[in-house]
C-alpha cells in the first residue's frame, strides 16, 4: 500500500442529533412498557458522529449540515470545536429544532434508534449549491441517509467526476435506484442494509444487484463477525473483527465508516484487506463505552488493538 503523508481532509454532509440513551433490561415488543434503568444524554447523529470520528483518527475534518436555532445546537457547535471538526458551514435553521435520536440499548449492547430529523430535513439542494464548490476540494466526502436521499443524489448529481471519493453509508436504508450510484467510491451497509437496498438475503446476491447498479466497491459490516469485502463481483473477501465486551453498538458503524474513508483517502494504491481491519478495530472499540461520541476511538487505540 503507498500512502500518502499528508492528513487526508475529509468532508461529511450530514446529520447532527442530541442521542437520548435510554439503558434498558432488553429491547421492548411492540405494545410493551420496559422499565430503563438509566437515561443519559449524548451528542450524536450518523454524520457527526463520522466527522467526530475521522477527526480523532487523525483526518483535517469539516463537517456540512444544518441545526436548530436552539441550545441543542449550541451544544453541538461546541462540540465540533472540542475535537477539532471545522464547523463553518453548519447552518442554524430558525424554523427547525436540532435533531434528535432515542436510543434503546439492552444489556448485550444491541440497540434500536428512532430519529426526529428536525433541522436535518432542511438540507436541500439550495444548501448543497451553496457548497458545492467546497465539498469538491476535500480528499473523501461522507454521506449518509439521516438527511433527505433527494439531497444525496443532488450532490452525487453535482459533484466533479473524480473527486472527491465518496463513501456511503447508506443509513436507514433507501432505494438507491434514484442516485449515480457509479458516483460513489464505497458503500459501506450492514447485512440488513444490504438486505434492504438488494432484496436479497445472501450479502453475495445483494451485492451483485449493488455491482450492477454500478457501484465498484462494497464493504458489508457484519457485526462481531467483522466485515466483507464484495468487489467488481468477485467472491466476499472476510475479514474478522476483534473481541471487545460490547455496552453500545451506538455509533460502531460510523466509526467503521469514518476510518475506512480515512484509509482510502490517504492510500494511493489501497490494500483493501488492510484498511478493512483497521475499520473493523475502530467498529469494536466503538462499542465499548456507551454513547456516540464518548465511544469513538483515536488512531492510538486503533493501532494498539491491532498490536501496533
Amino acid at each position: 500500500m503507498i500512502a500518502s503523508t499528508r492528513k487526508p481532509r475529509i468532508a461529511v454532509l450530514g446529520s447532527a442529533n442530541i442521542d437520548w440513551v435510554c439503558r434498558v433490561p432488553r429491547l421492548p415488543c411492540p405494545g410493551e412498557t420496559v422499565q430503563a434503568l438509566s437515561v443519559s444524554r449524548y451528542r450524536g447523529g450518523k454524520g457527526a458522529n463520522q466527522a467526530v470520528a475521522a477527526a480523532r483518527l487523525g483526518a483535517e475534518v469539516s463537517f456540512f449540515g444544518r441545526i436548530g436555532s436552539d441550545s441543542f445546537g449550541e451544544t453541538l457547535l461546541e462540540g465540533f470545536e472540542e475535537n477539532g471538526v471545522e464547523a463553518s458551514a453548519v447552518e442554524r435553521h430558525p424554523d427547525s429544532p436540532t435533531g434528535t435520536a432515542t436510543i434503546w440499548v439492552d444489556e448485550h449492547g444491541e440497540n434500536a434508534i428512532v430519529v426526529a430529523a428536525g433541522a436535518n430535513g432542511r438540507v436541500d439542494r439550495t444548501y448543497v449549491d451553496r457548497h458545492l464548490a467546497r465539498l469538491a476540494e476535500f480528499d473523501a466526502l461522507l454521506l449518509q441517509f439521516e438527511i433527505p436521499t433527494d439531497t444525496v443524489a443532488h450532490v452525487l448529481r453535482s459533484l466533479p467526476p473524480r473527486r472527491p471519493l465518496v463513501v456511503l453509508d447508506p443509513a436507514p436504508a433507501a432505494a438507491l435506484s434514484g442516485l449515480c450510484v457509479d458516483r460513489i467510491g464505497c458503500i459501506t451497509p450492514n447485512e440488513e442494509e444490504l438486505r434492504t437496498l438488494s432484496g436479497a438475503r445472501d450479502i453475495e446476491r445483494g451485492a451483485k444487484t449493488l455491482h450492477d447498479l454500478g457501484a465498484e466497491l462494497i464493504v458489508c459490516t457484519l457485526g462481531a463477525r467483522g466485515a466483507a469485502i464484495l468487489s467488481g463481483g468477485e467472491p466476499a473477501v472476510r475479514v474478522p473483527s476483534f473481541p471487545v465486551a460490547a455496552v453500545d453498538s451506538t455509533a460502531a458503524g460510523d466509526a467503521f465508516a469514518a476510518a475506512l474513508a480515512v484509509g482510502l483517502a490517504t492510500s494511493e494504491v489501497p490494500d483493501l484487506e488492510r484498511l478493512v481491519r483497521r475499520a473493523c478495530a475502530a467498529g469494536a472499540l466503538a462499542t465499548a463505552t456507551p454513547g456516540a461520541w464518548p465511544s469513538l476511538p483515536s488512531a492510538k487505540q486503533v493501532d494498539e488493538l491491532l498490536g501496533g
